[in-house]
């Protein structure tokens, strides 16, 4: 009964993580560093947002297989199924808020904020769930555990290597900077904040929910 109620609050988590990417999306300041290579991709090709999430959460896990090689584990293929489904989510949010184009800049930072938010409740509900990562942040446990690196510094280095190819793949196909803007530094360094925020804040809800320890420390 535990283990059921975990990946309901996953699901839950993993909708409103891919709503909080739709909002931040459509806000058109840039998009989160783990969305920025699909986001660029999909204003330059037919596949949408969410079929190139998908497509790059698969490359992820690849990689994750080269990384780990005999350490990679079986629990780690749950990450596919999970896959494709944020990329449904992403694309499902991406339709219900089609009505959201703001065209004010203001109103363009006040929806990237709240898509910040958002993400950040994703991400907290996720980590409280404890069952499943997401490719991204698997590909930084990878990294640290094959390396030994601090996960901190990982992430970050991760963050700014996605933003920093999706510039390069914005200019090598449209010739311009398109899809990464200050809305993905934004991102970057307020979704992190306000998981942690909310996990210190809730502490109590992991023992309410499944009677076991508090959730883990959010590390997006």
């Amino acid at each position: 009964m535990e283990k059921l109620k975990r990946y309901v609050v996953f699901l839950i988590g993993l909708f409103v993580n891919s709503l909080g990417v739709a909002l931040i999306t459509k806000a058109d300041l840039g998009t989160s560093p783990i969305s920025s290579i699909p986001y660029v991709l999909s204003l330059n090709f037919p596949l949408t947002l969410g079929q190139f999430t998908v497509l790059f959460s698969l490359l992820l896990i690849v990689l994750q297989l080269v990384i780990l090689r005999k350490n990679f584990r079986p629990e780690h293929i749950l990450q596919i199924p999970v896959s494709f489904l944020f990329g449904y989510f992403i694309d499902l949010c991406m339709a219900l808020l089609s009505f959201v184009q703001p065209q004010v800049y203001g109103m363009k930072v006040l929806y990237l904020l709240i898509g910040c938010v958002v993400l950040g409740v994703g991400v907290y509900m996720e980590m409280l769930a404890d069952v499943v990562m997401l490719p991204g942040e698997s590909f930084v446990r990878s990294v640290v555990f094959r390396w030994a690196t601090e996960f901190g510094m990982t992430k970050v280095a991760f963050d700014v290597t996605m933003t920093v190819v999706a510039a390069v793949l914005s200019f090598v196909f449209a010739d311009m900077l398109s899809g990464v803007r200050e809305g993905t530094i934004v991102a970057a360094l307020l979704v992190g904040f306000i998981a942690r925020l909310i996990n210190r804040r809730l502490e109590f809800m992991s023992q309410a929910l499944f009677g076991g320890t508090p959730a883990p420390e959010c590390s997006e």
